[in-house]
C-alpha cells in the first residue's frame, strides 16, 4: 500500500508537471520552442486541442484514480470524469489530425495516429461501462485510457535521455512515437491482472457462508 501510494505521487506530480507545460505552451507564445511555434502557425485548431486537451486530461486523470477521493467526493469524480472525457476528446482527435504531419516519417506518424485511436477508443470503453453499470470494467478501462494519457509524460523523458544518449532526434523519434505509450498500456494491463488476482484471493479467504451472505445483501 505504501508503495502504491508514493507511486501516485509520483505519477500525480509528473502528469500536474507536464499538464503545466502544456497550459503555459498554449497561453505563452515566447515559451513555445520552435517545434511547437511552428506547429501553432500550421495547424493552429489542431494544437490547441492536443495542448489543452492532453493537459486537461494529465490534470484531471490522476485525481480519477486516487481511490479514496473518488470514493469520498463521489459528485466531484463524476464531474471530473466528464471533463476528463471531453478532453481525451479533444486531444484525441487533434493527434489523429497531427499524427500523418509527424517529424521523421511514416513509422512515427503510424505510432501517433495508433495512440491518439486506442486513447479514444480505451475511454468510449470506459464510458459506455459505467452508463451499462459495469463499474469493474469501467475502472479497468480508465486505468488503460489514463495510461495512455501519460504517453504525454514518457514521452517527455525519453526525449531528453535519448539526445543524453548521443542518439539523433531522427533515430529516436520514431522509436519514441511507439515507446511513448505501448510500454504504458503493457503495464496497465499487467496491473489490472496482478489487482484481479489480489482481489480473487481475497474473496477466496472469505468463508462461504460469508461470501453467501454478502452475495444477498443488497448493499
Amino acid at each position: 500500500m505504501r508503495w502504491s501510494r508514493w507511486g501516485w505521487y509520483a505519477m500525480t506530480v509528473l502528469a500536474l508537471l507536464v499538464a503545466a507545460y502544456a497550459f503555459v505552451v498554449s497561453f505563452v507564445p515566447d515559451w513555445r520552442p520552435p517545434l511547437v511555434r511552428e506547429l501553432f502557425a500550421q495547424r493552429p485548431l489542431a494544437a490547441w486541442g492536443h495542448f489543452l486537451g492532453g493537459g486537461t486530461a494529465l490534470a484531471t486523470g490522476a485525481f480519477q484514480l486516487h481511490t479514496r477521493l473518488r470514493n469520498r467526493w463521489l459528485g466531484l469524480h463524476r464531474w471530473l470524469g466528464r471533463t476528463y472525457v471531453l478532453a481525451v476528446a479533444a486531444g484525441g482527435l487533434a493527434a489523429l489530425a497531427l499524427a500523418p504531419h509527424a517529424t521523421t516519417g511514416g513509422v512515427a506518424a503510424t505510432g501517433f495516429a495508433l495512440l491518439g485511436l486506442a486513447w479514444l477508443a480505451t475511454t468510449a470503453l470506459a464510458v459506455i461501462a459505467i452508463r451499462q453499470r459495469r463499474l469493474a470494467a469501467h475502472r479497468d478501462w480508465m486505468v488503460r485510457s489514463y495510461a495512455l494519457t501519460l504517453a504525454a509524460v514518457t514521452l517527455r523523458i525519453y526525449l531528453p535521455a535519448s539526445q543524453f544518449a548521443g542518439i539523433s532526434f531522427t533515430i529516436a523519434y520514431p522509436v519514441i512515437a511507439w515507446l511513448c505509450w505501448v510500454p504504458n498500456l503493457l503495464l496497465a494491463q499487467a496491473f489490472l491482472r496482478s489487482r484481479r488476482a489480489r482481489e480473487l484471493l481475497a474473496a477466496s479467504a472469505i468463508p462461504p457462508r460469508w461470501r453467501q451472505e454478502r452475495m444477498r445483501s443488497p448493499a
